[in-house]
């Protein structure tokens, strides 16, 4: 067994190096697109009011600007390419009933003892593997798939109080056979009803080495494994990927004043 010096050296050094999420880079704006003077040659943004009759040959799509025309033909082909890869989120895990509402993610399990809720939000958990590009046997670089890993909530409630978990995943971390944890706690914490700011929470970094796998211990106990939490993983990665094509349904409607 590792010694819990070490051990809590190696979850402190980890847990600050990687809890920063992936996030999309955007080249250009809506708002540079009505800017000519910033970009040369660039179409500015007109408002009206269009109509099936209005003589500027923008037809029933509404779209006035080359910049509306690009973006359009662009999305109906990233949409097009991104539901080819889409694919389904089952609506239960490991007796954990799922449950989907806009960017938040809820994983409940419960008995006559407690209840069992784990939580988390798709926003900005998107990156991609230390590698951003791999080697294939053909010597050619090809993008690594991106992964949702998002900070996650584990609450275990008993009648009116819960004991609260703050976790998130660990990336980098050197693979020792007594050690390989997926995710690590970065705060623990129990109130009752509500929470509330004034309740106390401990880091996870400061904890004493013993208690902290005792608590890592308990986790496993109540189904919250590596196993799980790599299912989770591709639950919030695939879902993550379908709110992402609706954005894009929902900028293309609007750009051609669909509903």
């Amino acid at each position: 067994m590792m010694s819990n010096i070490v051990r809590s050296a190696l979850r402190a050094s980890t847990t600050r190096m990687f809890n920063s999420v992936g996030r999309r880079d955007y080249a250009r704006t809506l708002w540079h697109m009505s800017k000519p003077d910033i970009l040369p040659g660039a179409s500015k943004l007109t408002l009206k009011n269009p109509n099936m009759t209005c003589n500027c040959g923008c037809g029933s799509n509404h779209i006035h600007t080359n910049a509306e025309k690009d973006l359009v033909t662009f999305l109906n082909e990233e949409i097009s390419a991104e539901k080819s890869t889409q694919k389904p989120i089952p609506t239960e895990i490991d007796g954990f009933k799922i449950s989907l509402n806009g960017s938040d993610v809820e994983l409940t399990k419960q008995n006559d003892k407690e209840k069992i809720k784990v939580s988390f939000n798709i926003n900005h958990t998107v990156d991609t593997s230390d590698e951003q590009y791999e080697e294939n046997q053909s010597d050619e670089k090809t993008v690594a798939d991106m992964k949702s890993t998002p900070n996650f909530e584990v609450d275990i409630i008993r009648g009116g109080k819960t004991l609260s978990f703050t976790c998130s995943f660990l990336k980098g971390v050197p693979q020792e056979e007594e050690y390989d944890d997926v995710f690590g706690i970065d705060e623990v914490t129990i109130f009752e009803g509500e929470w509330k700011d004034k309740n106390y929470a401990v880091a996870g970094d400061i904890l004493d080495g013993y208690f902290y796998d005792l608590l890592m211990n308990l986790l496993e106990d109540k189904g919250i494994s590596n196993e799980f939490v790599t299912k989770l993983s591709t639950i919030s990665t695939n879902y993550e990927h379908a709110t992402y094509v609706g954005l894009l349904e929902a900028i293309s409607k609007f750009t051609t004043g669909g509903k």
